[in-house]
């Protein structure tokens, strides 16, 4: 892969990390998850060192991912550094660090979440194919 095509691709796949932020906090569960993920992908969610989520495939991710934050009134992500490795010129790994805020009406929760993440390419666009996220710090505080 030559350096022009590298950075290009480095890029492409911040925005579709940052995409995902984005469509989260405007509520578009669905828009993110088949704009952003392989129809077979794979994401699971680590809480407190313990596996809490294990979903594959766009209708479980979308479930799983709609019953979580139907509970909450606003959602707000901000993501921080995110390093990539490319393994060939359709497949890469990356590490997101992030911020998420969840409130409801009683209390506001803040988890500072690592996202390991595998991206492939098809026609010519970069999606996940699996997501683990671990909450690593998670705090909250009434209203």
């Amino acid at each position: 892969m030559n350096e022009l095509q590298q950075l290009l691709d480095r890029q492409a796949l911040r925005d579709v990390v940052d995409t995902f932020s984005n469509l989260a906090d405007e509520w578009r569960i669905h828009d993110q998850v088949v704009q952003l993920f392989t129809s077979d992908a794979v994401v699971n969610t680590h809480i407190g060192g313990q596996l809490v989520y294990e979903m594959q495939g766009h209708e479980q991710i979308e479930q799983v991912f709609t019953d979580f934050t139907k509970q909450f009134k606003t959602m707000y992500h901000a993501n921080g550094q995110h390093t990539v490795t490319f393994h060939s010129e359709t497949t890469a790994s990356a590490v997101l660090y992030c911020m998420v805020k969840l409130a409801n009406e009683t209390e506001i929760q803040t988890h500072s979440v690592r996202y390991l993440d595998d991206f492939v390419k098809q026609d010519g666009k970069w999606l996940i194919a699996k997501r683990v996220a671990h909450f690593m710090i998670s705090e909250s505080h009434s209203l």
